[in-house]
């Protein structure tokens, strides 16, 4: 996806390029980690966040997508999914949060927020190709988080 950066995604449970605390991870709870960020341009309709592991053995694998947040929102609390938005299946098949679950090795996780122009009206469970090429065709910025994690 090739939206331009200009949004900061933190979260108050690690750094950018920090290890990932176990809670939010298969080893653990396996619960969203809180995320916030600034620098969402006004004209943005509707926000995306999507979370994935690059160094997958089989390409990429996608742990969330959630769709249709509101524009002014600026931030996600532990474990939650924002009222009105809607989650995208994830590589595992299923529309919900999959924690860092690497099968080996230290693997990179990329906590990605998006403005959209408009809001994609995908539904609850929608399939994660087609979410995530509604997501690339309404980009309009990005920022993202990138978070490390070894079992």
């Amino acid at each position: 996806m090739t939206a331009p950066s200009s949004i900061t995604v933190t979260s108050t449970a690690f750094s950018d390029g920090g290890t990932i605390p176990g809670k939010y991870t298969c080893t653990g709870e396996d619960v969203s980690p809180p995320l916030a960020w600034t620098g969402v341009p006004p004209n943005a309709d509707a926000l995306a966040l999507v979370v994935d592991d690059p160094d997958a053995p089989r390409g990429t694998f996608t742990h969330w997508v959630l769709l249709d947040l509101a524009p002014d929102l600026s931030s996600i609390a532990e474990g939650q999914v924002p009222p009105g938005a809607k989650q995208a299946n994830n590589s595992a098949g299923k529309a919900s949060y999959f924690g860092p679950c690497p099968p080996s090795g230290t693997h990179h996780y990329r906590f990605t927020l998006y403005a959209l122009s408009d809001a994609t009206a995908l539904p609850n469970g929608a399939k994660l190709d087609e979410a995530l090429k509604a997501i690339d065709a309404k980009a309009i910025t990005r920022g993202r988080l990138t978070g490390l994690f070894s079992k």
